[in-house]
């Protein structure tokens, strides 16, 4: 069946029956293009009958379809021309993992951050209204990024709009990790009408069947169930906000979904379709474990054993040190946004379970909550992936810098991240942290480095920053000659003839390009410049004016981060006779690829900085 679909059309040629049979096929093609390139698994597994039945029942491109995160759109890219596009999802110069409106016209808006679906739609509908046009905007949300602000906010101007928007709840129970907060009790009780509803119905149904007195004894009880039905469902809140709401459905019964969207066609105003589905749903594995599958690399279809082992790694390093740190200080508190096992916590929410906390997918929150927290003398932690740090950048601002809060924020995922592209790049946080005062940046170099700088944080009583990259340590050993010092850099390996400057996970790099340098005969001096904020102008000037030659390595935007700053050294002393070159990230969001081709590409590997050092020695 799934060779007949090369198009919406096609989809919408077949009978419900053949649907059926294309889900099935749908759920084992997925399975078997993620279990070789790796990507994003249990999420499009759940939504397989779901995407059918809306691509059966909306017109597209048309009608527009905004999926949150956007991560489970492989089903609607296999149904909307990319089949064999995804057989090589996520890698250089293939299809990319989220909705991208440069690959087709059924991808009407470009997403890969949680929470953003219900404004985007809003937008588009209104839009719509403006230019009197007719069609449908659909959002499909997860219950995870429903525990988002922007998805509250939207939800809350939306319902009150009396705009024609439909919104999808994708019920499952589960976002990267299981949910957490009131929003998810709110939807466990909702999730309770169902099995109500359906009792209700047969009792209803077969006291209609007495004769004479069935339907008054009916009519009676209905009055009674009403009351009843107060105590089992709280008065709804989607509709007390402004919404018609229809549900909860079965999320992987095609002819329910298509009915219920149908339906929804013809309500005005706002509707919210409650959706129950099953994350990893027809995979045992995925099933058993979403979080693990969530995104998954290469693994055995057979088995679920993902064919790479994990080894070390500064998300594992930081939370080991984290739990021995916590151990001896009982004011060390953690704090994720909903990231446990991705930011290295799983550990410490086992040993500390009084001094964790879960927030959701609710990243200012949880740096507002963390500054309330250090402004009571607790120390909290709150380790982050850089791209979503972006999302917290006001709360930086507002309620830890300024106040000058000890709060430890831990950027991981910083740099380059690889495959899932613009949206996960870290390449913005050492910009946009540089731009904050008050605030101490560091970044390590290895995962020593890292226990060290975690040691220094707690105890600095300043508000700072960590980041480091996703992965292990580079691939040589760095053999630090200093302890770490508030702001102070240190020589890994003293020369005369230029002046390498590294920062965090390129300092390893570095050391690599003045050995092939040596066998050149080029004396390269190596700076670890461990910390950005603030920075070691002194030790570096007199390097600088040293050598005159100048290069700097960083794992990030060349727009304001350790470029910027030896620049800036550059013109103030009035350092004369300076060459310089930045090796860095240009100014544009990096697609997805591997870390090594990326770097290859953009001229950041090793091999392309020793080829730029001997022609400028030249």
């Amino acid at each position: 069946m799934i060779e007949q679909i090369n198009t919406v059309e096609d989809l919408k040629k077949l009978n419900i029956k053949e649907k059926e049979v294309l889900a099935n096929e749908i759920r084992k093609y997925i399975l078997e293009v993620v279990s070789k390139n790796g990507g994003h698994l249990a999420s499009n597994l759940g939504v397989v009958e779901l995407t059918i039945a809306l691509e059966s029942v909306f017109e597209l491109p048309k009608d527009k379809i905004i999926w949150d995160v956007g991560h489970q759109t492989y089903v609607h890219k296999i149904i909307n021309g990319r089949k064999e596009a995804l057989k090589n999802i996520r890698t250089l110069g293939g299809i990319a993992g989220f909705p991208k409106t440069n690959e087709s016209d059924t991808d009407c808006f470009n997403t890969g951050h949680s929470s953003t679906s219900i404004s985007a739609a809003l937008g588009m509908a209104r839009a719509r209204d403006i230019k009197n046009e007719d069609n449908s905007v659909v959002a499909v949300i997860g219950d995870g990024a429903l525990t988002g602000g922007e998805a509250l906010e939207a939800l809350n101007d939306a319902g009150t709009s009396k705009t024609n928007i439909k919104v999808i709840l994708n019920d499952n129970e589960m976002s990267i990790e299981k949910n957490i907060g009131g929003m998810n009790r709110f939807l466990g009780k909702l999730r309770t009408k169902r099995s109500y509803t359906k009792s209700n119905s047969s009792i209803k149904n077969g006291m209609n069947k007495i004769p004479l007195i069935g339907k008054p004894m009916a009519n009676g009880i209905g009055k009674i169930k009403k009351s009843i039905k107060q105590l089992i469902i709280p008065k709804m809140f989607f509709e007390d906000i402004g919404y018609t709401y229809l549900g909860p459905v079965d999320g992987h019964n095609i002819e329910q979904l298509e009915d219920v969207l149908k339906l929804s066609k013809k309500v005005l105003g706002p509707v919210l379709i409650h959706v129950i589905t099953k994350k990893g749903k027809g995979y045992k594995y995925a099933e058993e474990n979403p979080d693990k599958f969530h995104a998954v690399g290469p693994f055995n279809i057979e088995t679920g054993e993902v064919t790479k082992k994990k080894k070390d790694n500064y998300s594992s390093i930081f939370g080991d040190k984290l739990v021995q740190l916590a151990r001896k200080n009982d004011k060390i508190v953690a704090i994720t946004a909903s990231m446990t096992e991705g930011t290295g916590l799983k550990k410490f929410k086992k040993e500390f379970p009084n001094r964790f906390f879960d927030v959701g997918i609710a990243e200012q929150h949880a740096i507002t909550m963390a500054a309330g927290m250090a402004k009571e003398g607790i120390i909290p932690v709150v380790p982050i992936y850089s791209s979503f740090y972006q999302r917290a950048f006001d709360q930086v601002i507002h309620d830890v810098a300024i106040q000058n809060l000890p709060v430890v924020m831990c950027v991981d995922r910083a740099g380059l991240v690889g495959q899932d592209g613009e949206t996960h790049q870290g390449m913005l946080d050492m910009s946009f942290f540089r731009l904050i005062p008050n605030l101490t940046i560091m970044a390590p170099s290895d995962f020593e480095e890292l226990e060290k700088m975690l040691e220094f944080a707690v105890k600095l009583n300043k508000p700072v920053v960590i980041r480091y990259p996703r992965g292990g340590e580079g691939n040589t050993k760095i053999s630090h000659v200093t302890d770490l010092k508030l702001g102070k850099a240190e020589i890994l390996k003293e020369g005369k003839d230029i002046s390498i400057i590294a920062i965090g996970k390129e300092v390893s790099k570095a050391c690599e390009v003045a050995e092939k340098l040596a066998e050149k005969g080029i004396d390269a001096e190596v700076i670890n410049t461990r910390f950005l904020k603030p920075f070691d102008k002194e030790l570096i000037t007199k390097s600088i004016e040293k050598t005159k030659n100048v290069i700097t390595m960083e794992d990030g935007t060349i727009i304001d981060g350790l470029s910027t700053a030896i620049k800036e050294l550059i013109v103030d002393n009035g350092l004369q006779n300076i060459r310089f070159k930045s090796f860095a990230y240009p100014d544009e969001f990096i697609k997805h690829g591997t870390v090594e081709e990326l770097q290859k590409i953009y001229g950041n590997d090793v091999e392309s900085i020793v080829s730029f050092c001997i022609n400028y020695n030249n």
